[in-house]
């Protein structure tokens, strides 16, 4: 990107929720959800499937806070900085409503139904996604058109940019302070 370039736009906001809810909607245990989403932005023009990307980017790290990070560590048993990378992207296969809810308050993924089922560390299994994370590379290798690697990062967040506010840090081990500030995770993963 050269100097004075304007960023590229990322993806509308309803355009971007609605291919993931369609591919949450077309998921299987055949075919999870990365797959289906990968296999949808493929069949779109490559500048589409990098303007996903830097809205996903966008909206992987709003999620990039402490007491989003402290969710992951309850439901996950601990959590790397790997690990929260992938939660991060499990947050979003969720969609729209659920990742709204979680930005919101962390706490509320005790009422997932998958969490309210009858094995509440089923899930871990949904969240922990890696294949997320990669889907919109995997099918921008796959779409027709000239290859340019480069349109999936042009318009990303400038060097040099300072580090998120993460909020108020706390003691991920501390399980009264888990408690108080996760109750609902803390009653299903802790008790």
């Amino acid at each position: 990107m050269t100097t004075g370039a304007r960023p590229l736009p990322a993806m509308p906001l309803d355009a971007f929720w609605a291919i993931v809810e369609t591919a949450a909607a077309r998921a299987s245990a055949e075919r999870p959800f990365a797959g289906r989403l990968a296999a949808l932005l493929a069949s779109r023009p490559r500048p589409e499937i990098a303007a996903f990307e830097r809205r996903f980017g966008e909206l992987h790290g709003a999620l990039y806070r402490w007491d989003v990070w402290g969710a992951a560590y309850v439901i996950g048993g601990g959590c790397s900085d790997d690990a929260f990378t992938d939660f991060r992207a499990g947050v979003i296969s969720l969609g729209r409503d659920w990742y709204e809810r979680v930005l919101a308050s962390p706490d509320s993924l005790a009422g997932h139904p998958v969490a309210r089922g009858s094995d509440p560390e089923e899930l871990e299994e949904l969240l922990f996604d890696e294949e997320a994370g990669y889907a919109a590379h995997r099918a921008f290798e796959r779409a027709p058109g000239e290859e340019d690697r480069d349109a999936l990062t042009a318009g990303g967040p400038p060097s040099g940019r300072t580090a998120p506010d993460m909020g108020e840090g706390f003691d991920f081990d501390d399980e009264d302070e888990v408690g108080r500030r996760l109750p609902g995770l803390a009653a299903l993963f802790l008790a």
